[in-house]
């Protein structure tokens, strides 16, 4: 049975790597247990790692579910300076989607709901409110 997960990505310098990711997430980590690693609980169960260490090449995309890409891209290209990345939608697809790379090459997106009440029933399923 699995139960919870966590995803881990690598950065080069944990205190520059560390804010970053604070500045993406719109807060500090939620446990910090030893030196050079960080974590958030993103949802119930779900953790990001991000931990120093050798940098791997080609993993993800993580891809985080907003309810608005194209403010949190334009979010992102000025508290980050991300490159601007496109968005993309398929008919057969119920989100639309980007993905961006940090500055240590890990591959990041954003989803988004396209169906608003659909959005709003997944929230509510998954943290039990709806305050968007």
């Amino acid at each position: 049975m699995i139960f919870e997960m966590t995803i881990q990505v690598r950065v080069s310098n944990i205190e520059e790597g560390q804010k970053w990711y604070e500045t993406l997430l719109n807060r500090k980590p939620d446990f910090v247990p030893h030196e050079g690693f960080a974590e958030w609980e993103l949802i119930s169960g779900c953790w990001l790692q991000v931990a120093e260490g050798i940098l791997i090449e080609g993993n993800g995309p993580l891809r985080l579910g907003v309810t608005n890409i194209e403010a949190e891209r334009d979010r992102l290209v000025e508290a980050l300076k991300i490159n601007y990345f496109e968005i993309h939608s398929r008919p057969e697809v119920p989100v639309k989607w980007g993905t961006f790379t940090d500055p240590w090459g890990n591959r990041l997106g954003f989803f988004e709901y396209l169906d608003k009440s659909e959005e709003r029933e997944r929230i509510k399923t998954i943290i039990g409110t709806i305050e968007i």
